[in-house]
């Protein structure tokens, strides 16, 4: 057996663990800049605000309503992602994390127990753990798992969890799932299945394997065996090495001087080189890049592209900010920057790096030991606590007006409780 945990309105779900008032009232968490609905609680949703709409364009639905607006606070939900796996570990031998608001749970060894029970254990304990609602479904395969933890959701009595494991009931369910919210059919797939008259998930199920095979491929085939309880996607609880990471982030305003445009890309650089350490890897090559805004036709267009190389893969902070930052020397004056970011390619695992016999290993010993130090600073006091001085204020340009506090991961913002 396999369980998917999935967080309801995981974002929405963290800012009300803080903000117990907002419980049964529509909220909303915007993306980058404040673009666009990325969250919405139940009650924001009824209102018909939709996944991706923009912001002025339900500016008249939040304020009639009073819907509350969050800024994304990524910090806040990544460390409550981490707290809701703690209590999950506990629950299984192995977990996959498969996004910051789902995890698999490898149930497979756990014999003689009430699965249906199991779950709505699992779900009642996060709940008195982190006070982030969990939805946990259990079937024979990944992908029915997910379909049971949507039950979750729709229907309240099943308490959080579900346990779908009887070819009756997964058929009954499968009848009326729509084949286009199936795990693993995407957007172009569904509108193809749907011009033959597959409307469901059953009704994929019953078409041919060879069928499938043709105008789906291997992936498709996994999907289809798995609605039919046999279990094809491999279960992923083992470390696997990102083979490109990228940090970028599109302006609130365009950035004219480049000084500023320097800063922003050497925070980027930081971040990047701290995301390679945290998977203990190392880049050969890194891309700098800056764009202007394409959607201002009067405007004057750049779009720049630079590659760093480096004799020797690092991960080292200052080496990568510094090479970053002398690329971005290389843009023009003159043009208004709307996005920037840098991307690592040729990434390799630490102990594979082979260092040249003319690098001087006390230096490169030392450099390690300066950047463990500001690593472990960072981590107690806060991200950003120590940085370069070309980073600046540390800050990314972006419009976050709505933010709430970094309520578990800066000092300064731990809520105070008054006796």
């Amino acid at each position: 057996m396999f369980a998917l945990a999935d967080c309801n309105n995981f974002f929405v779900s963290c800012e009300r663990v803080f903000r117990p008032d907002l419980q049964r009232k529509p909220v909303i968490v915007l993306s980058n800049n404040d673009g666009c609905a990325i969250a919405r609680s139940n009650e924001a949703k009824a209102l018909g605000i939709r996944m991706g709409d923009p912001l002025f364009k339900i500016k008249d639905i939040v304020e009639k309503h009073h819907v509350t607006v969050f800024s994304g606070n990524m910090p806040l939900y990544g460390d409550m992602s981490q707290r809701v796996r703690w209590v999950l570990e506990d629950y299984a031998p192995s977990i996959e994390v498969y996004s910051i608001d789902e995890a698999f749970l490898d149930l497979r060894g756990i014999d003689n127990i009430d699965f249906d029970a199991y779950a709505k254990e699992i779900s009642a304990k996060c709940w008195k753990m982190t006070s982030i609602p969990v939805s946990v479904g259990i079937s024979p395969t990944k992908t029915l798992a997910k379909i049971a933890s949507k039950l979750c959701k729709q229907y309240p009595r099943l308490k959080g969890g579900c346990y779908m494991h009887r070819p009756q009931d997964i058929e009954k369910v499968l009848r009326k799932y729509p084949i286009e919210d199936v795990w693993g059919i995407g957007r172009r797939t569904a509108p193809k299945l749907k011009d033959r008259g597959i409307m469901t998930a059953y009704d994929f199920t019953q078409m041919s394997e060879s069928t499938v095979r043709h105008m789906l491929g291997i992936t498709g085939l996994k999907t289809w065996n798995e609605l039919r309880g046999v279990p094809c996607i491999e279960f992923e609880d083992n470390f696997e090495t990102k083979q490109s990471i990228c940090v970028s982030r599109s302006f609130s305003s365009e950035i004219y001087a480049l000084s500023e445009l320097q800063e922003q890309i050497a925070n980027f650089a930081s971040s990047l080189a701290e995301k390679l350490r945290k998977q203990n890897t190392a880049a050969s090559e890194i891309a700098v890049f800056a764009y202007t805004n394409r959607f201002k036709d009067n405007a004057p267009q750049m779009n720049s592209n630079t590659l760093v190389s480096f004799i020797t893969p690092t991960a080292d902070q200052r080496t990568i900010v510094a090479h970053c930052v002398r690329a971005a020397e290389l843009l023009k004056e003159g043009y208004g920057y709307k996005k920037a970011g840098v991307v690592a390619t040729k990434i390799i695992r630490c102990e594979e790096v082979m260092h040249s016999l003319f690098e001087d290993t006390q230096a490169i010993e030392k450099e390690q030991k300066l950047t463990s130090a500001l690593d472990a600073i960072n981590g107690a006091l806060g991200k950003g606590t120590i940085k370069l001085a070309v980073q600046g204020s540390g800050n990314i340009k972006t419009a976050n007006n709505n933010q709430s506090p970094h309520y578990t991961t800066l000092w300064s913002d731990i809520p105070k409780v008054i006796v």
